[in-house]
């Protein structure tokens, strides 16, 4: 795990610790419950831990603020963030109990208790929240539908949406109709895979139901 200590050399010795023991969690996991893609188990590091951290590269989530992971999946981006983050909250949710099962027994044995977890459709979600992320779950038109009234009205900076995407999104931008802006993790990350992955922010206003 020496890839996220070279690009986040301001981490501490615990958290580099929970990196590398979240590494060998999931490749424990996924020999049971297939959470992340098994042709690329090998590329953890750099493909899923590091990719999600992309997202502490444009934004450092304030203290005791809160952040949603929409379709967590097996944790992604919710547990790194949430290791790079200790004095930030994080709410990790997904449709598939079984998923949820996983990412609540890794927060566990890391001791994150910055970490809930939850089987539940994003729709359905009562709380609100100054940070959304995720990790290219659907297109950004269709997701924005789900989350658009989970945002707090905040004074926290830059809140609004982190999504991690990859491509060419100018198609899928112009169909959403949001305002955004894009951050190329090329330039963070010298890795070929990062070549065209990107985060895209889009502000947010709270929004009543």
């Amino acid at each position: 795990m020496d890839i996220i200590k070279k690009y986040f050399p301001e981490i501490t010795e615990q958290q580099q610790e929970k990196f590398a023991r979240l590494n060998e969690l999931y490749k424990d996991w996924n020999a049971k419950i297939n959470v992340v893609s098994r042709k690329d188990i090998d590329e953890l590091p750099t493909r899923h831990i590091l990719h999600s951290l992309g997202i502490a590269k444009v934004i450092q989530f304030p203290a005791n603020t809160h952040v949603l992971d929409v379709g967590t999946g097996g944790g992604l981006p919710g547990l790194p963030l949430a290791i790079m983050f200790p004095e930030v909250k994080f709410h990790l949710v997904d449709s598939i109990g079984k998923k949820i099962h996983v990412v609540q027994s890794i927060a566990d044995e890391l001791k994150l208790h910055n970490v809930t977890a939850q089987q539940i459709r994003a729709e359905q979600l009562p709380d609100r929240y100054d940070y959304i992320v995720s990790r290219a779950v659907a297109r950004l038109a269709e997701f924005y539908q789900w989350i658009q009234f989970s945002f707090k009205k905040t004074d926290a900076p830059n809140h609004g949406l982190y999504y991690l995407k990859g491509g060419d999104l100018t198609e899928e931008i112009a169909e959403s109709g949001l305002v955004t802006e894009l951050f190329d993790l090329k330039n963070y990350f010298e890795e070929d895979f990062f070549d065209t992955k990107k985060v895209v922010f889009v502000p947010s206003i709270g929004k009543e139901r």
